[in-house]
C-alpha cells in the first residue's frame, strides 16, 4: 500500500531538479562563451588606435623630401689653372662685400699681358710704318707729277708750234704727228702717276685698317687677361658667411674649380626632391607645407627644374618666413605640396589601416564590435584622410595596424 511522501522530501527533489537545470544551463553558456572566444578575437580598446569620422577640410598632398639651402648664395670659381699663393679668410668667418679672401698665383696672366702688349706695340709700329711709307711715296708721286706737267707743257707747246709752221709748209707731216703723239704719251704718263697716288693711298689705308683691327682684337684680349688679374684676387661677391674655401696655400686649383662659397645665412628656401611620377601634379605657385617635427611653415613653388635625374625631379620651394627661428644651413625637412584642396567632406586622422587611395576593408567600431567595413579612401595630406563612403559621420575607425585580423569579419572591443 503506497503511502503518502513527506513534503519535505518533494522539496528537496525539486530543489535538485532546479539545481541540475541550472548547471544544464551554466554548462551550455559557458561552452558558447568559449567557442565565440575561440571563433572571434577580442583586443582591449586602449590597445587600439581610433578615429571619429568627422566634417572637416583636406588637402591633397604629393609628399617629398626636402633640404634647407640659403636664398641667396655665390660660387665663386677659380678663373685660371693655378694654385693658392695666399689665404686672408677663414671658414665659418662672416665676411664683408668685396672683402679679399685669398690671392692665386698670377705669373701666367702677367706674361700674357706682357705678350699682347708687346703684340700691340708691334701693331703701332706697323701703322706708322705704313704711314711713314705712304707719305714717302706721295711726294715721290708728287715730284714725277710735276715733271710731267711741266714735259706736258713743253710737248704742248711743240705742238702749237708746229702746228703753225705745218700750215705754211715748214714741217712735215710726220714731224706734226710726232708732235702729237708725244702731247698724248704725256697725258697718259701724267695720269698713270695720279692715279698711282691713289691706288698706294688706299693700300696703305687698307694695311693701316688691318693693323687697327689687330690691335683692337690685342686691346680686349688685353682686356679679358686683366679681368683675370683682377680675379686672382678673389673677393666676397656679397656680405654673408665664408662655407666654402680652399684654405690651404699650394693647393693646385683648376680652371673653373670651386675656391670659395659665400651664403645668406639669413634667408632660406627649400630644394624639395621627388619621384617624376608625380611630375604632371606640379605647378608653379602651388601651396607647400614644410614640417619639421611639430613646426610646420608655409611656403610655395616657386621653380620645377626641368631636368630629371634617377627618376627624381627637383623643385625651389619660397618660404613665406625665409628668416625663421628653426630654419638651419643643410636642415632635412618633409615637404608636402597642396595639388588639392576640398572643404566639408568627411575626414578621419590618418593611420597604418589606411594604404593609398580607393576601396580598402577597415574595421568600424559599432556598439561592442568592430566589424570590417569596406570603405573608400580619397584624397590625403598625411595627417588625416577623407572618407569618400561607406562610413557616416560620428562613427568610429580603427586606424592602427589590423593586418593580424584579416582573415577576421569582427573583433571583439573590451
Amino acid at each position: 500500500m503506497d503511502t503518502e511522501l513527506d513534503p519535505r522530501i518533494i522539496r528537496r527533489r525539486r530543489r535538485r531538479a532546479l539545481a541540475a537545470g541550472a548547471g544544464a544551463l551554466l554548462l551550455m553558456c559557458a561552452a558558447a562563451w568559449g567557442i565565440n572566444r575561440a571563433a572571434g578575437p577580442s583586443v582591449r580598446l586602449n590597445d587600439l588606435a581610433v578615429a571619429e569620422v568627422r566634417r572637416g577640410s583636406i588637402a591633397n598632398t604629393v609628399s617629398a623630401s626636402g633640404v634647407v639651402v640659403p636664398e641667396h648664395e655665390e660660387l665663386v670659381p677659380s678663373p685660371i689653372q693655378s694654385r693658392v699663393a695666399k689665404v686672408h679668410a677663414r671658414l665659418g668667418q662672416q665676411v664683408a662685400a668685396d672683402e679679399l679672401l685669398l690671392e692665386l698665383d698670377d705669373r701666367s696672366v702677367r706674361l700674357a699681358i706682357d705678350a699682347i702688349d708687346e703684340q700691340i706695340a708691334q701693331q703701332d709700329n706697323r701703322i706708322l710704318g705704313l704711314t711713314l711709307d705712304m707719305q714717302q711715296k706721295h711726294k715721290q708721286y708728287a715730284s714725277a707729277i710735276e715733271l710731267l706737267e711741266l714735259d706736258l707743257q713743253s710737248t704742248r707747246a711743240k705742238r702749237e708750234r708746229y702746228a703753225t709752221l705745218r700750215k705754211v709748209g715748214a714741217v712735215s707731216g710726220e714731224d706734226m704727228l710726232t708732235a702729237e703723239l708725244n702731247v698724248q704719251r704725256t697725258e697718259v704718263q701724267l695720269r698713270q702717276q695720279k692715279e698711282l697716288i691713289e691706288d698706294t693711298r688706299r693700300s696703305t689705308a687698307s694695311g693701316v685698317e688691318g693693323a687697327r683691327l689687330q690691335k683692337s682684337i690685342l686691346q680686349k684680349q688685353l682686356g679679358q687677361q686683366q679681368a683675370l688679374l683682377a680675379q686672382t684676387r678673389v673677393r666676397a661677391p656679397f656680405a654673408g658667411m665664408l662655407t666654402s674655401l680652399a684654405a690651404e696655400e699650394g693647393t693646385a686649383v683648376s680652371v673653373g674649380q670651386l675656391v670659395a662659397k659665400v651664403s645668406d645665412l639669413t634667408h632660406y628656401r627649400v630644394e624639395a626632391t621627388l619621384s617624376d611620377f608625380h611630375t604632371r601634379l606640379l605647378s608653379p605657385g602651388q601651396a607647400v607645407r614644410v614640417e619639421q617635427g611639430s613646426q610646420v611653415l608655409a611656403g610655395r613653388v616657386h621653380t620645377i627644374l626641368p631636368e630629371i635625374q634617377n627618376g627624381s625631379v627637383k623643385l625651389l620651394v619660397a618660404l613665406a618666413q625665409p628668416s625663421h627661428p628653426l630654419l638651419r644651413n643643410k636642415l632635412r625637412v618633409d615637404v608636402n605640396i597642396v595639388t588639392e584642396q576640398k572643404a566639408n567632406v568627411l575626414v578621419a586622422d590618418s593611420g597604418p589601416a589606411f594604404n593609398g587611395k580607393g576601396r580598402q576593408q577597415v574595421f568600424v567600431l559599432r556598439g561592442g564590435v568592430a566589424r570590417r567595413t569596406a570603405i573608400d579612401i580619397g584624397a590625403s595630406d598625411g595627417k588625416v584622410v577623407e572618407i569618400a563612403g561607406g562610413a557616416q559621420a560620428g562613427e568610429r575607425v580603427i586606424i592602427s595596424d589590423t593586418s593580424r585580423y584579416q582573415k577576421h569579419d569582427s573583433i571583439r572591443i573590451e
